[in-house]
């Protein structure tokens, strides 16, 4: 499989980087990186996420699987509450009052709706994808660690009956 995919024309258009081993292998590194990285390229507000999280991964050398499989988190089940909370935290940030606004699918929308919502809406868009991105590596790299300590004192520990 890996090898069709090589000898593939679109694969070949991203260079020999994309076969590198570190991108597609079971790495903690690469892992909680590609996790905490992917929640953050989450919240930005623009819906070329799975392009900003390859181009990530590919340069920054992080798993291509799990960059993927994050950034599902934001999706259009979640994707009014993610930025939702992203817009009252800029809000929360620049001390102003929530203002209410309505929504509608119109160019006219688009020009004079965000007027008054941008603002806060990008600083909690890059304040949440921060702060989120760090504690979804944090949290990944945590429960690593700790498995692995598990996993290793459930070796260590003597058979009973011998």
């Amino acid at each position: 499989m890996a090898a069709k995919l090589r000898g593939s024309w679109y694969f070949q258009l991203l260079g020999p980087r994309i076969a590198d081993s570190r991108l597609w292998g079971v790495n903690r590194r690469a892992i909680t990186a590609a996790c905490g990285a992917g929640v953050a390229i989450a919240f930005i507000p623009l819906p070329a996420h799975l392009l900003f999280g390859l181009a990530a991964a590919v340069i920054w050398r992080l798993n291509i699987p799990a960059m993927c499989g994050t950034l599902l988190v934001l999706n259009p089940l979640t994707a009014v509450p993610i930025y939702y909370l992203a817009y009252r935290v800029g809000v929360l940030l620049l001390g102003l009052p929530a203002g209410s606004f309505s929504f509608a699918v119109s160019w006219a929308w688009l020009q004079n709706g965000l007027g008054s919502i941008w603002k806060p809406f990008l600083l909690g868009c890059l304040v949440c994808g921060i702060v989120f991105g760090y504690l979804a590596y944090g949290a990944l790299e945590l429960a690593w660690r700790l498995s692995t300590v598990n996993r290793l004192n459930a070796r260590r520990k003597p058979v009973r009956g011998q």
